[in-house]
């Protein structure tokens, strides 16, 4: 009976918590994000255990895979997924997605492709363990800031695109929090017309109805894996032009599935998996 009043702070401070966690939009995205923070690094020091005595090898993307997807049932995501059957190709292919902000990582962890290779900032290289998972799951680092050495690097990318059957790029270069879509950098498809492989598109839709960082808002998205666009005969002069003919597609995709909200996905007739209403712990 001596113990019970020891457990009454504990039941008030849960119950403020509770309370305020209901009540405050952004003390909701505070801990959210600090979840999703927290998740991210302990999730990636058992990636980098795991994935030690194989050492650097694409396949140890499954194990980020297996261990981020549980964020969608946790955060109670919709993630609705069209045109998925784009993406079942064994032959080398350039990926292209919309990049928004650091929740793109788990809409892209729900598509991503067997021994695809994602290429990053090499600033995610020197985020503690994340960093080092990512490193060992394959992942090619760039430095932005120079160009000869990140046109180096996708030239030998280009060489070794029969090795790894899919390369994942966000052509804009950075996050872009304002919508829409920024222009699109020529690395992607110099890279795919080098190598005359096919570019996938893939579009994330807008996260206006459930995320907002400048509100500090985190409640409860859809996309399109477009066909491929085949780079088979094309040259350097034709890059400038492949590059506008693919951001066009991806941006009138964005504007269609954006306004129809509801959750996260990825979509493109005729197949279509839809999900039901996912609810978590924190939603």
């Amino acid at each position: 009976m001596d113990i019970l009043p020891i457990s009454y702070p504990f039941i008030f401070l849960l119950i403020t918590f509770l309370v305020f966690y209901n009540v405050n939009p952004r003390f909701k995205y505070f801990c959210k994000m600090t979840f999703y923070k927290l998740w991210i690094f302990i999730i990636s020091g058992l990636v980098v255990i795991v994935s030690i005595p194989r050492g650097r090898n694409p396949e140890n993307m499954k194990y980020l895979q297996m261990l981020l997807l549980p964020l969608k049932y946790i955060f109670g995501i919709k993630i609705v997924v069209k045109g998925k059957e784009n993406l079942r190709t064994n032959k080398p292919a350039i990926l292209v997605l919309n990049h928004q902000n650091s929740l793109d990582i788990t809409v892209m962890m729900e598509i991503l492709p067997s021994r695809c290779v994602p290429i990053a900032k090499k600033e995610i290289l020197y985020m503690g363990t994340f960093g080092l998972a990512c490193w060992l799951s394959g992942i090619i680092f760039i430095n932005r800031k120079k160009r000869e050495e990140s046109i180096n690097i996708l030239t030998e990318v280009a060489h070794s695109m029969n090795k790894e059957n899919v390369i994942l790029i966000f052509p804009e270069g950075t996050r872009n929090h304002a919508g829409s879509m920024l222009p699109f950098k020529r690395g992607a498809f110099q890279l795919a017309v080098k190598a005359q492989v096919p570019i996938i598109p893939v579009v994330i839709s807008s996260y206006d109805s459930f995320y907002s960082q400048k509100e500090r808002r985190f409640t409860t998205g859809k996309g399109k894996i477009l066909p491929a666009v085949e780079t088979q005969g094309l040259g350097p002069d034709d890059v400038p032009k492949l590059t506008e003919q693919v951001r066009d597609s991806m941006l009138a995709a964005y504007q269609g599935i954006s306004d129809l909200g509801g959750g996260i996905g990825l979509h493109q007739p005729p197949w279509f998996m839809d999900g039901q209403q996912l609810f978590g712990l924190l939603r």
